[in-house]
């Protein structure tokens, strides 16, 4: 981690200490309103609860802390996609999108965007400059990409874009900011699901979008309030609550992705194996250069269906579970979800468990499928 991230992270957990006034409480106070006292001109003042939030505050302000930018929170990471699309794009806008990232995005440009004449064009992370970017209104890449890992360079991709007048758009949900900073790289806008690492216990949905230019930031904000796609109180303070042990959480599912990751190669039920951290690994170099951290993800592909899934189901210290970046080991066949994988395809979510007992938990269920152990 470098000086910079360690002074983040270290200051993370006492961002309230300079507006705490004597006998406040040091943990956030949970804010449950619809309304507030507003009389008179209230401007400037918490109103109504579509507007505003004291909870949501000090949860943006923490996310701000962590991008270095304005943020604004949304209820699920698809939500802050949503926003990012629908406040800057109009009718006869082009945009591009990841033919090998989250699904759902593609699902939200065909269904709801190519109705209203916005229309998209997809291109694999690998090669996302390939073909460059005239005629673009918004280019979006999700690095790594979710689930197979791929990887595009940011500020290679970023200047390209910026050269042709559109915007780049980032999914950083896979890294947090603590292991990807896209905003430093070029990216104008930066979207994530806070669903996954940064809150960190799989029991809230939540996002946002981070961005440094003041009209952005406005526009997601007027989305944000008119479409009435706001966080509930409860859901941000449990994300506040996350976000204080980001850091350790993080750190601990990455070092122990790196050990995993490198016991994984020599076993002969996988194939495919796909991790930034492995000097092997085709984003390797790419990888060095623009992450601060390798991840918690890790995928590859076992002989069939069945073995994946027994793989899963029989390994004592990991859920079968979709998501990502919960302080529980999971993993996921990836082809009942919609990506365009192996029927055998498994994305790995290393948890927080000691890196020794979970290491032989995966070995002892990936032996029960193939018949042998490592050397």
């Amino acid at each position: 981690m470098s000086e910079t991230a360690k002074s983040r992270a270290a200051a993370l957990p006492h961002l309230r200490r300079s507006g705490l006034a004597m006998g406040d409480s040091i943990p956030l106070p949970l804010t449950m309103a619809a309304i507030f006292h507003a009389p008179g001109d209230a401007t400037g003042f918490n109103q109504y609860g579509r507007f505003s939030n004291p909870t949501w505050d000090a949860v943006e302000h923490m996310l701000a802390h962590l991008e270095d930018a304005p943020c604004v929170a949304f209820p699920s990471g698809m939500a802050a996609i949503s926003a990012a699309f629908f406040a800057v794009l109009k009718a006869g806008d082009r945009i591009l999108l990841p033919s090998d990232g989250y699904h759902t995005t593609r699902a939200l440009a065909e269904r709801f965007l190519k109705p209203l004449g916005i229309t998209y064009d997809v291109r694999p992370t690998s090669t996302f400059l390939d073909g460059g970017f005239d005629g673009y209104r918004l280019a979006f890449v999700e690095t790594p990409a979710n689930p197979g890992l791929d990887i595009c360079d940011i500020a290679a991709v970023a200047g390209a874009v910026h050269k042709t007048g559109a915007i780049l758009v980032v999914d950083n949900t896979t890294m947090t900011p603590f292991g990807q900073r896209p905003l430093d790289h070029g990216a104008d806008i930066v979207v994530a699901a806070d669903t996954k690492a940064p809150n960190g216990h799989s029991d809230v949905l939540f996002g946002h979008v981070a961005s440094r230019n003041a009209d952005i930031i406005a526009a997601v904000t007027g989305w944000r309030e008119v479409s009435g796609s706001i966080p509930g109180p409860f859901e941000a303070w449990l994300v506040h609550r996350g976000l204080e042990t980001l850091d350790v959480r993080f750190d601990r599912m990455c070092s122990s992705a790196e050990v995993i990751a490198r016991r994984l190669q020599g076993h002969k039920a996988i194939s495919g194996l796909r991790y930034p951290g492995l000097e092997g690994d085709p984003s390797h170099n790419l990888a060095r250069a623009q992450m601060e951290r390798f991840g918690f993800l890790i995928s590859f592909e076992l002989a069939s269906e069945d073995k994946a899934e027994d793989f899963i189901n029989n390994c004592a210290l990991m859920q079968a579970a979709t998501s990502f970046g919960g302080v529980h080991t999971s993993a996921e066949r990836r082809l009942k979800r919609g990506d365009a994988v192996s029927a055998g395809f498994v994305r790995l979510s290393v948890g927080c468990e000691p890196v020794e007992e979970l290491w032989k938990a995966i070995e002892t269920s990936l032996d029960g499928i193939s018949g042998s152990r490592l050397g």
